[in-house]
């Protein structure tokens, strides 16, 4: 090779490569590795995760919920800091934006903890929240990866009134449990029954044969910050008195049923 001929450029330093159709697989995969470096480096053992309407505002007519996410993550956060583990147990995590997402990282701020804001880039409404604790700060592209780790890390779940995108969020985890696709049980709280109980009828997917009638014990409900609380202690208290093992969700594999099982 001659002298003046220049060095090629190395192929993951190759922008125009890096952001073609092509590397898409590597641009995915990136999502999975970079946030599983961060959460590790950081001792992040699981997650509480909030769920909740951008649109939220403590002036709206829905304010108080603002303020209640606010003082349940605070709670959780105080709590958590209280367990006796070397590993960060029960992090708060939200979507990383406004409304219900900025009232969760505020609250566990304002307890002192860690908070993780797991946002995503969209051309309206969705921007990060100063809140965040900065090295748990990400940045997604891709719906589906952003929601492998809502799922990844939880130890439980709290839906505050929402729209498309908490419900989908919601339905996600619900069917995950459904249908046993995790290896541990998701506690879910359903906030503020009035509002939940108005925009999805479960009593009528019953009703219909859409699901069984023991799927409705996959959610609770609260309706206050101290109700919430004791809810997810009960339901997590034995494992919070464990010394923590590694937290990533597994994917629940049973044997396929024989030629006679089926």
């Amino acid at each position: 090779m001659p002298e003046h001929y220049p060095r090629p450029e190395l192929a993951y330093e190759h922008r125009a490569f890096v952001e073609s159709d092509e590397a898409r697989p590597l641009r995915i995969l990136a999502e999975y590795l970079e946030p599983l470096h961060r959460f590790r480096r950081a001792g992040i053992h699981d997650t509480i995760v909030f769920f909740g309407s951008a649109r939220l505002q403590p002036s709206g007519p829905l304010g108080r919920y603002y303020e209640e996410a606010r003082e349940l993550a605070r709670l959780i956060t105080a709590w958590s800091k209280s367990l006796p583990s070397h590993a960060h147990r029960f992090v708060i995590c939200s979507g990383g934006g406004g409304g219900i997402m900025e009232a969760a990282n505020l609250g566990a701020a304002e307890a002192g903890g860690k908070t993780i804001g797991l946002n995503i880039s969209l051309p309206y409404e969705q921007h990060a929240n100063p809140h965040v604790t900065r090295e748990l700060a990400f940045e997604f592209h891709y719906f589906f990866m952003r929601k492998l780790w809502f799922a990844h890390l939880a130890r439980a779940l709290v839906a505050f009134p929402g729209g498309f995108g908490t419900l989908d969020e919601l339905t996600e985890i619900l069917t995950l449990a459904q249908t046993r696709k995790l290896s541990r049980s998701i506690p879910v709280i359903l906030y503020g029954s009035a509002y939940w109980k108005e925009i999805v009828n479960f009593e009528a997917l019953c009703r219909h044969g859409m699901i069984a009638r023991e799927d409705l014990r996959l959610f609770e409900y609260a309706e206050d910050p101290a109700g919430a609380l004791a809810c997810l202690q009960r339901r997590l208290g034995e494992e919070a008195k464990e010394e923590p093992s590694p937290a990533f969700a597994h994917s629940h594999h049973e044997a396929a049923p024989t030629v006679s099982e089926r």
